[in-house]
């Protein structure tokens, strides 16, 4: 009768030592790394904090407008025409994206149009805000003047790629159960993607809007082109209009120290939104997966 060499016969102990001192090695490099990163991600977020929070208590930010130099003010223009232009690009990007991402998941189907809308999506989705930022003033700007609408629509080419690659995504992940449980009702498609497949990717496409939405918030190289920026205030979106990233640009470029203190100030703002927004999609996300 044979017997079946044991398990501790097989048994390497300098292997299983050596794999045990990878493990760790490896283990090590990953926390050093992450306390790395952490440390310096800490260290910006408290200067910041210390800074912007400095001059939210020592000048009229909400009540102001931004001052010439050495003089008190605030920066109630520079905050409305931000979240002026934010919206304007959210409200012009956001259809486009969900509609075309919805085309994208439902009805192309392997198409060619299909193909070269996903393949010029990804391609937007990657190019430099920079570059979006002088296409826009080659097309709006140059020979005119910049606007706070030409900013806008720079914006919505930002959010549009975004919007387009989360809805897609969101989409796909609806079961085709259910799709199949609605056109055995005899349910038309067109009806079935609006009652059935939007509703239960709800929640995703939310999230993917709110992305895209604080991805915008601190765009300044789009803006330098088109909207320019405005020392008073104004609501004009067809004339150059301030906007909290190009005041921290030109504050902080500047000599000048109460112009520093409202650019700390601008930048906790724009940190704070871009926070909050992201912890929203977050939990808007995570409130999806659960039901």
């Amino acid at each position: 009768m044979t017997t079946k060499p044991s398990s501790v016969g097989r048994y390497n102990k300098s292997l299983y030592n050596k794999r045990r001192w990878m493990n760790k090695l490896g283990l090590g490099f990953a926390m050093t790394a992450m306390v790395f990163g952490l440390f310096w991600l800490s260290w910006i977020l408290v200067t910041l904090f210390i800074e912007g929070f400095q001059g939210m208590v020592q000048l009229p930010i909400f009540t102001a407008d931004t001052p010439p130099p050495m003089s008190p003010g605030g920066l109630r223009n520079a905050i409305v025409g931000s979240a002026m232009l934010a919206f304007s690009g959210l409200f012009i990007g956001a259809p486009i994206g969900l509609m075309t991402g919805i085309y994208l998941s439902e009805f192309s189907r392997g198409s060619m149009l299909g193909q070269v809308t996903r393949f010029l999506n990804d391609i937007l989705l990657s190019a430099p805000s920079i570059v979006i930022g002088l296409f826009i003033y080659a097309l709006m700007v140059k020979g005119q003047n910049f606007s706070g609408w030409a900013g806008a629509l720079a914006l919505a080419l930002i959010v549009i790629p975004v919007v387009v690659r989360t809805t897609e995504n969101m989409l796909n992940l609806v079961p085709n159960s259910l799709r199949e449980a609605a056109y055995a009702l005899g349910t038309p498609k067109w009806k079935m993607v609006t009652q059935v497949t939007i509703k239960a990717a709800k929640a995703g496409l939310t999230t993917g809007v709110l992305l895209a939405f604080a991805r915008i918030t601190g765009e300044t190289a789009p803006l330098l082109f088109t909207a320019l920026n405005n020392q008073y205030f104004s609501t004009d979106m067809g004339q150059p209009i301030a906007n909290l990233p190009n005041t921290i640009y030109q504050f902080a470029m500047s000599p000048y120290d109460n112009w520093h203190t409202l650019a700390w100030a601008a930048a906790l703002l724009i940190t704070a939104s871009v926070l909050v927004l992201n912890i929203l999609a977050r939990f808007i996300g995570n409130r999806g997966q659960v039901k």
